[in-house]
């Protein structure tokens, strides 16, 4: 009695693929990938620029601009990422791979974001410290007296001086 159900289910199975009108599969098309020359572990954060910058009325392409990233041992102490604009490597974010290896998520989007401000935004250091004794802008340089305050409740903030040339960094957070 089994093989007489399992011959029934066979021959039931065949008649409905049988009759199936078979599908022409499209060959798989290769997405271009947004950032080429960009390491792919930094890609998420300079994604995170590019829509930090459009929901503050921003149009970036950090593609076209050519900016590229990678990650690699910077031989300077104490330096977690720079940018190489006018030297050997043009509109190059270079972050440090020992830095990288233990950042924070947030830590790493700061950094990609200060290099980035140098390498397309052309920003400068600002030493400014707000009353607070924090440090009024992400572009600071690490060499002053500012103690970092880039965390969830001050990322707004941060940004906002990020992309805001007019305004400064005013706010006390």
């Amino acid at each position: 009695m089994c093989i007489k159900y399992v011959s029934f289910f066979l021959l039931a199975l065949s008649l409905t693929t049988a009759c199936q009108d078979t599908e022409e599969v499209s060959p798989i098309v290769s997405q271009p990938v947004k950032f080429p020359d960009v390491d792919p572990e930094l890609r998420p954060y300079f994604q995170r620029f590019e829509d930090e910058a459009a929901a503050r009325g921003i149009s970036i392409n950090l593609t076209e601009a050519g900016i590229t990233g990678i990650i690699e041992e910077i031989e300077e102490d104490h330096i977690a990422g720079q940018c190489s604009f006018p030297r050997n490597r043009p509109n190059e974010v270079t972050i440090d791979a020992s830095f990288w290896s233990f950042g924070s998520d947030l830590f790493k989007e700061f950094i990609v974001f200060h290099e980035l401000g140098h390498c397309y935004l052309f920003r400068p250091h600002v030493e400014d410290i707000l009353s607070n004794g924090a440090c009024a802008s992400l572009m600071r340089s690490g060499n002053g007296d500012c103690i970092d305050n880039y965390h969830s409740g001050t990322r707004s903030f941060y940004i906002d001086e990020l992309f805001d040339f007019n305004t400064g960094a005013t706010a006390s957070n």
